[in-house]
């Protein structure tokens, strides 16, 4: 499919037909974008009829939305996990930078779809996913903050490094391709090592060993 995200964590509750339906919009969305792809298209990857895609989700809006809220919501998820146990600052922006755009490249064709679809939502749904949105932004901005006030980055523009973090990380879902060169691990630690220099801290990127980040994808 898609996405390495574990399909149980990504789609919650939603049953065994509507998780078809999500996962095949979702493979939709990305090939052909939001508005190339019809119902119609949706339903034949799902191998059911447009009636019963209906039946799960009103319009094809309402797919997009779900798709959204899952992305945010995980990759939120992804950021908070990331910190557990990291007690410098340095470690936990290290940390923090690492699983964030690991992520990205894990999940690149869902990342894509819920960043670069955003606007095709109704303003409804689209002030919903937006919330998610800034409360990773300002989980990234804290920790920034909070590394500046102890004295461990030389931040003087704590806005600025953090939407410099968001977007290194956001950006690997535009370009990045199973098989490649660089491996979500690698990414991870490049990004990292570049942020860290970004802060000024004098640290190199190196994870410590054994790290959950540096496992394969849960």
């Amino acid at each position: 499919m898609t996405t390495s995200t574990e399909h149980h964590e990504l789609w919650g509750d939603a049953g065994p037909g509507s998780r078809r339906i999500l996962e095949a919009a979702l493979s939709a969305f990305a090939a052909r974008g939001y508005h190339g792809a019809s119902t119609r298209d949706i339903a034949t990857a799902a191998g059911m009829s447009p009636a019963a895609v209906y039946a799960h989700h009103r319009t094809k809006a309402d797919l997009l939305f779900a798709i959204s809220l899952a992305g945010h919501r995980s990759a939120l998820a992804a950021v908070e996990r990331s910190v557990r146990g990291e007690t410098t600052p340095v470690a936990r922006i290290r940390a923090l930078v690492h699983d964030y755009t690991a992520w990205h490249a894990r999940n690149h064709l869902l990342a894509r779809v819920v960043q670069y679809e955003l606007n095709a939502l109704p303003a409804e749904q689209r002030a919903a996913v937006v919330e998610l949105r800034r409360r990773t932004e300002e989980f990234v901005r804290s920790e920034v903050r909070a590394g500046a006030d102890a004295g461990a980055f030389r931040a003087p523009d704590v806005d600025g490094a953090t939407l410099a973090i968001l977007s290194l990380g956001v950006d690997v879902s535009r370009w990045y391709v199973p098989g490649g060169t660089h491996t979500p691990i690698d990414l991870g630690r490049r990004y990292a090592g570049l942020v860290l220099a970004m802060l000024g801290t004098g640290h190199d990127a190196a994870a410590p060993s054994g790290r959950a980040a540096d496992r394969p994808a849960d």
